[in-house]
């Protein structure tokens, strides 16, 4: 005489489906605020077009001068009156170069000024920030 479970227990599974949708779910919410982070810390300066070679990724300090003659110095707000004193902590140990990223519109006598009191704080070469224009 056979004995027969008064109840047949059921194996539990796990629903692959709704899970694929939650991770596809995560990954899109992922990309999207990687991407919303990347223009956090770009500024809008419109610079001028020209055909140059690529520069070496370690250039140094940057002075970017926007159109409205607001200057700033790797991204931290500058005057020109103390360009110069807030320059010279950034150049001990490193190589006397500065980037200078001026806007097409800015005046070319506040770009000569920023560049005379970079001159004063110990800087020796220049470099010009364009907007390649090169085909490659």
């Amino acid at each position: 005489m056979k004995f027969h479970k008064g109840r047949r227990s059921k194996r539990g599974r796990i629903e692959i489906i709704p899970m694929i949708d939650v991770m596809f779910f995560l990954l899109a919410t992922f990309i999207l605020a990687s991407l919303t982070m990347q223009n956090i810390h770009s500024l809008g300066i419109n610079l001028p077009e020209g055909a140059v070679p690529p520069t070496p990724e370690n250039t140094g300090v940057t002075l970017t001068i926007k159109k409205d003659s607001a200057m700033l110095l790797n991204d931290t707000p500058v005057t020109l009156a103390d360009l110069s004193t807030k320059l010279e902590p950034m150049l001990k140990g490193k190589d006397n170069r500065i980037i200078v990223a001026a806007d097409n519109a800015t005046p070319q006598g506040m770009v000569v000024q920023a560049m005379l009191q970079a001159r004063r704080a110990g800087v020796e070469h220049f470099m010009i920030a364009v907007m390649s224009n090169n085909p490659d």
